[in-house]
């Protein structure tokens, strides 16, 4: 079991990375704001204009540390990346797979299903712990369609009805997510999912957590040697990394959209760390920014018991674990790709 490393995320504009021996050094305003032992990073992600100096990328590149570059709001630029990891055959044969559609059907069903399940566990968790406060007969509603989707379609249908499946179970689901928000009701109006640029607060927090649940699941797969470009269930497009939106399906409802709804329920956040452009996106400030971070690294060193491998693993490991059972399947050790199904 791979021990889970940190990811160092640094927002703070005019931050300047640099090596110092063994260590990643921040400084801000030229003075050093914090000192990290290379080997308890597992990545480091940059915010808008945060800038490393060239020793420490290629002190990262060998010491298989990914330095990820996004822009201040969370949009993708750039990563840096030493040498491909693992096993040329087994990305070979990720590729014959990805061009096969029978087996491409094959695990975008499991993990169509691993995605389904735990979306209908969030609602039904909903209508468990605040029945009296959201319209129980639409979420359930809702809830039973994913069922109905999960035991007679999912098992069944061909790569395109997947795909006009999932479509309509997103729409589905996030028809009433906003049943699910349940206090700052009016700072935190969810009319349905909209993205590049977020229109709304809510559409904004889950569109920054989803960007790094992206980066965490591609890491995990590059680390056990897959090629995070090729997907099965996402097409293949220059730029995207089909294979991680495909494995992080399964955790946007466990992990990140859970998140989102925690930090408004508990009123961790609130409206006034978001800004409207003049192009109408949805802008979060630093200190949300921050705030969001700080719980979703909380939530990643958080425990629970994997139902494959009936082992008690920390959240933050489960993409390592699912790209490592991912592998497993391609060389032929396991007859299917088993997704992660929260209980």
């Amino acid at each position: 079991m791979k021990k889970h490393l940190n990811t160092l995320f640094v927002t703070t504009q005019g931050a300047y990375l640099s090596k110092e021996g063994q260590t990643v050094v921040v400084k801000i305003e030229k003075k050093v704001a914090m000192r990290l032992p290379i080997h308890t990073i597992a990545g480091i992600v940059c915010f808008g204009a945060v800038t490393c100096s060239p020793y420490l990328m290629g002190f990262c590149a060998e010491n298989d540390v990914s330095i990820s570059f996004l822009t201040a709001y969370g949009r993708f630029l750039a990563m840096v990346k030493g040498p491909v990891s693992g096993n040329v055959l087994l990305r070979r044969e990720q590729f014959r797979m990805a061009d096969n559609k029978e087996i491409c059907a094959s695990i975008a069903g499991s993990v169509l299903t691993g995605k389904l399940a735990n979306s209908r566990t969030v609602l039904e968790r909903v209508i468990r712990d605040h029945k009296e406060k959201v319209d129980e007969f639409r979420v359930k509603k809702v809830s039973d369609r994913l069922s109905l989707y999960i035991k007679k379609e999912l098992p069944y249908g061909d790569l395109n009805r997947l795909r006009g499946i999932e479509g309509d179970a997103e729409h589905q689901y996030f028809s009433v997510f906003d049943e699910l928000i349940l206090i700052q009701k009016e700072a935190f109006s969810f009319t349905g999912r909209n993205r590049r640029p977020p229109l709304d607060n809510v559409n904004c927090l889950l569109s920054f957590l989803y960007t790094l649940l992206t980066h965490d699941v591609r890491s995990a797969l590059e680390s056990v040697g897959l090629d995070p470009a090729v997907g099965f269930l996402h097409r293949d497009r220059p730029g995207r990394p089909g294979l991680a939106l495909d494995i992080m399906e399964e955790f946007r409802p466990f992990l990140a959209d859970r998140l989102a709804l925690s930090l408004i329920n508990l009123h961790q956040i609130n409206h006034q760390g978001f800004t409207t452009k003049e192009s109408g996106a949805i802008h979060m400030d630093d200190e949300i920014r921050k705030i969001v971070l700080t719980a979703y690294q909380k939530r990643k060193q958080e425990s629970l018991n994997h139902p494959f491998i009936n082992e008690k693993v920390e959240i933050g490991n489960l993409f390592f674990i699912q790209a490592l059972l991912l592998a497993r399947y391609i060389r032929g050790d396991i007859d299917g790709y088993p997704p992660f199904i929260w209980k």
